[in-house]
Order: C-alpha cells, then structure tokens, then sequence
C-alpha cells in the first residue's frame, strides 16, 4: 500500500466518526430533553401528591358548568338540566351495605326528633274501630274518614251491629268517604267474618286479619302495630314514594319494599319507624313539590333539590301542624296537643 493510499484511508475512517458522533448529538435537541425532563417532574408530582393524600380521597376535578344546588351543610341535589355536585353524601350505585344501614337508621332518628309525637292518624277507640277505619281510608284521607266514622260507630259500635245493618243506611253515611258502594260491603263482610269466625274479636295475627274482606298486609300491620304492639311496617303511598326517593330500595311492589326496609331495621323500629315516614311524606316530602329548603334531613337525602330550596319559599309548602294548620285527628294523643298541634274540626264545620 502506497503511503498517499493509507493517509486518504486515514482521512476517511477520522470523517465518517465525526459524523456519527454530530447525528448522535443532533437526536435529542436540547428543547426536547427539557420537555422530556418536565413531564418526568410533572409525573412524579402527581404520584407524590396521590401517596400523600388520604385514602379514598376523590381527585378534584374542574367544576362542571351550570347551577348546582347545595344542602345544608353537606347533601347537594341534582337538579333537572345540571351536573351532579361533587359533594353528595352518598351517590346512588357507590353506597355500600352498611352505609346505606347507617344512612337509613339515622333518618329515622332525625324524624324522630322531629315528630317525637307521630301517631297512626286514623281516630279509633279499639281494634274494631281500626280496622274499620284503615279499610275506609283507601283512596280518601285520614280527615275525611275521621269526620265520618263518629256516625258510623254511634250507630253501630260492634261488629255484630254492623253486620247486621241495612248496607243502603251504612252507604248514605259513608258516602263521604267516597267509593262508598265498596266499602260498604267491605266493612259489613268483615264485621260478619268477625261474628263468625273470631267470636266478635278482631284477630291478633297477621295470617288471620288479611282473610277478612278489605284487608290486605298494609291495613293489617296498621291494626297490629297500633292496636296490638305487635312490630309491622306499612307501606302506604308516602312510605313508598320516600323510600326510594332516599335510595333506601328500588323495589316498587309494596310487599318486597315491605321485605327491603325491614331488613334495615331492628323489628322493634317497624311501627314508628313507618309513622316517622308518613308523617314526613304528608307535611314536607311532598310527591309533587317536597319543599327541600325546610327539610330537617336534607344533609341526608340524595334526592334533595328535586323541590324547593329556598327556605322561606319552602316553608310556604308545609302541611298540616309544621304549617300551622290542623292535624287529620278530630281526637288526637295529648302528647300531640301538648307539642302544639290542633285537632281536626268535624264533618261540616266551617
């Protein structure tokens, strides 16, 4: 090999590494590494601030847009045409077992205290009385019945007097009851079962008071809860409406609503636990317009906001003593006229 050979040979091999070592120098510009280098930082940022939070914290999200409306203190509703807020106490899907249990019970105590003095509405003076009553009130009031059962009972005390009247004189009295034709079979047919079968005396047990005519599970627990003190739950149409609007159940057939909310409960809650929700279904919980903004659970309730919030509107929206007007009972308990609340005025008064 000639020396000019290996000198060009030289040159050659001193080239090609100079060029290898600039296109290893150009692949990763410095911009790009500085890139590279803040979303390293940012990454560990973010996995140092999710260790450093509390377990089961939620991740703050941007506010969604347009107006939530907010609970007292913690529950927020979820309005028609807006986002859920992010603060509800318990999201329908993600509340477990034993919060929902929680939840419920605690309600429960809030009516209590709130209605210390709930009582079955229905005027009555023995169980004879009741059932009657509770089969009267189906698709009417409590007031109307009130103000119609003082003739009924005044002419026919006992079951053996009713099953004797003459049905056309039993329908002229309760035609203010409406469905008067019906019920008035009803309640000659089951004072006649009584006569015939228990000896005049209303039946302590649930399996013997749903065979008489008119009497169904919800009349029956009524009269053994409340004439008895036997434990039953009744499951009207406020009980079924607020139950699920609590997110207690999402049954709609009354007998498993009956079966889901005893399974919240100790057996012993049944009777007051289901005067607690009535009673709050027919002054506050409204079906058509629940006044939220007067509401003693709303921290409470999931469905808060589907009426109206503002207070002094909402209070516009209570029924019955929370509004300061009377109760259904012609005759209610002292411990409700001592709490402030006002009988019933009589069938007719002005």
């Amino acid at each position: 090999m000639t020396k000019a050979a290996s000198t060009e040979r030289t040159a050659t091999a001193k080239k090609a590494a100079s060029t290898k070592k600039a296109a290893s120098t150009k692949k990763t510009p410095p911009a790009k590494k500085a890139a590279s280098k803040a979303s390293a930082a940012s990454a560990a940022s973010a996995a140092s601030a999710a260790k450093k939070a509390p377990k089961g914290a939620a991740v703050k999200k941007a506010p969604a847009a347009g107006k939530v409306v907010v609970a007292p203190k913690k529950a927020t509703a979820r309005l028609k045409g807006t986002a859920p807020a992010k603060t509800v106490v318990h999201p329908p899907g993600d509340e477990s077992r034993t919060a929902l249990v929680r939840r419920a019970r605690r309600i429960n105590r809030e009516l209590a205290e709130v209605f210390p003095y709930a009582h079955p509405e229905l005027d009555f003076e023995n169980p004879f009385q009741l059932v009657v009553a509770t089969v009267l009130s189906a698709q009417t009031t409590d007031l109307r019945v009130n103000q119609t059962t003082p003739s009924l009972f005044a002419k026919y005390p006992s079951p053996e007097d009713l099953a004797a009247a003459n049905p056309e004189e039993v329908e002229e009295i309760l035609r203010p009851c409406g469905f008067f034709r019906a019920k008035t079979k009803s309640v000659i047919g089951l004072s006649k079962a009584l006569v015939e079968d228990f000896g005049g005396e209303v039946p302590g047990r649930l399996e013997d008071l749903v065979k008489l005519p008119g009497v169904g599970r919800k009349t029956a627990f009524v009269v053994l809860g409340n004439a008895f003190g036997r434990p039953g739950i009744t499951v009207d149409t406020h009980f079924q409406r607020l139950v699920r609007r609590w997110r207690w159940t999402g049954e709609s057939d009354p007998d498993k609503i009956e079966a889901a909310i005893g399974a919240l409960f100790p057996k012993t809650d049944w009777t007051d636990l289901s005067h607690h929700v009535i009673w709050h279904g027919r002054r506050i919980c409204h079906a058509r317009k629940p006044a939220c903004g007067a509401c003693p659970i709303a921290p409470l309730c999931p469905a808060y906001g589907e009426g109206e919030t503002d207070p002094e509107k909402a209070k516009k929206l209570l029924k019955y003593e929370k509004g300061g007007f009377p109760g259904q009972r012609l005759k209610p308990p002292q411990a409700y006229l001592d709490a402030g609340g006002k009988p019933a005025p009589p069938l007719g008064a002005g």
